[in-house]
């Protein structure tokens, strides 16, 4: 690690706590000139570092700033050494990840972005990510032997990780709009798209590319008018660390379900939050729009309807539009 990171990692591990210049060279091996450097540095990048006479440096606890060392310092230990990359602004963290997997890149890494300037959504949409009001992160996984099938449960099982994490830092309640949607009072603050690589031979996934984009505050100007109808944020007001501690919480439920995948555990917590159950919904496919009232979610997690003509079907794929 450069003297920065490993700086960081000591202010991250003890916020709210000063250390002296020469107590952090000792620390960390180095001179006072390169701990001056490297503070200043990281003030540059937006960190509330505050310099006082007599007492020395201290990491603000009054923050909120995206780090590899802030995330992993809430990582449960069987994932605290997991590669983390933290960009500033990125086109599209799943297209970053996705180039890195074909270059061979190893699975269990994450990227997490501050910005997207191309955030992508399903089927082909746009995802809003502006700067500094989200979570916008790409997770590399390289399951053994998952079919086609078995691997839209990474999404189904995202899902319900990103729910519990944000009840865990929030204390609000979070629910699942089949498929991949989350709602916190009635408005969407997470999108989910995973997008994978199957071998032609085996037909069995390679990698998966899981990309979550979480809306942690308001933009500054607000969402666009076309957005406001349906799109939210978790929190009113800014709160400390609640970004490294959003991602950290999401990565240690996901790995304990993701661990246990044949078992399919999470699968209960995903019906217990999917909201749309008991309602009328239009199914939308590629080929048409159908009315139906949704009767439940099966042990796969696809959505059990029952159309107007009275037939019932199970859906694996596709998604539904709702009036609230």
């Amino acid at each position: 690690m450069t003297t920065k990171e490993q700086l960081l990692a000591l202010f991250e591990a003890n916020r709210g706590v000063y250390f002296s210049g020469e107590e952090i060279a000792r620390k960390l091996s180095v001179s006072r000139a390169a701990v001056w450097k490297a503070v200043k540095t990281l003030q540059n990048e937006g960190y509330a570092i505050d310099a006082v006479t007599n007492k020395g440096y201290c990491l603000s606890a009054q923050t909120d700033i995206l780090s590899a060392q802030g995330i992993q310092k809430y990582l449960n230990t069987e994932i605290k050494d997991m590669k983390i990359s933290v960009l500033p602004t990125v086109s599209s963290t799943n297209s970053f990840v996705r180039e890195q997997a074909n270059n061979g890149a190893a699975p269990n890494s994450l990227v997490v972005a501050n910005e997207q300037t191309a955030g992508r959504g399903r089927v082909g949409r746009s995802f809003y990510s502006p700067k500094d009001t989200g979570v916008y992160m790409s997770l590399l996984l390289r399951p053994k032997q998952y079919s086609a099938e078995q691997a839209v449960s990474i999404t189904t099982m995202a899902a319900v990780a990103v729910c519990e994490a944000i009840e865990a830092v929030s204390g609000e309640k979070a629910e699942i709009k089949w498929v991949n949607d989350i709602f916190v009072r009635g408005k969407k603050v997470c999108g989910i798209l995973t997008e994978g690589s199957f071998g032609l031979e085996s037909g069995m996934l390679e990698y998966a590319v899981l990309g979550i984009g979480i809306n942690l505050y308001q933009p500054e100007s607000g969402f666009s008018e076309e957005l406001q109808p349906i799109a939210g944020a978790i929190f009113t007001a800014r709160r400390n660390d609640a970004k490294n501690r959003l991602v950290s919480e999401f990565l240690n439920r996901f790995y304990g379900y993701y661990a246990e995948s044949y078992q399919s555990s999470y699968v209960e917590q995903y019906r217990k939050r999917c909201f749309v159950i008991g309602r009328q919904v239009t199914l939308i496919s590629a080929n048409e729009s159908k009315e139906a009232v949704v009767l439940g979610i099966d042990d796969r997690c696809r959505l059990l309807v029952k159309y107007l003509d009275g037939t019932e079907d199970c859906c694996s794929s596709g998604e539904i539009s709702i009036r609230f």
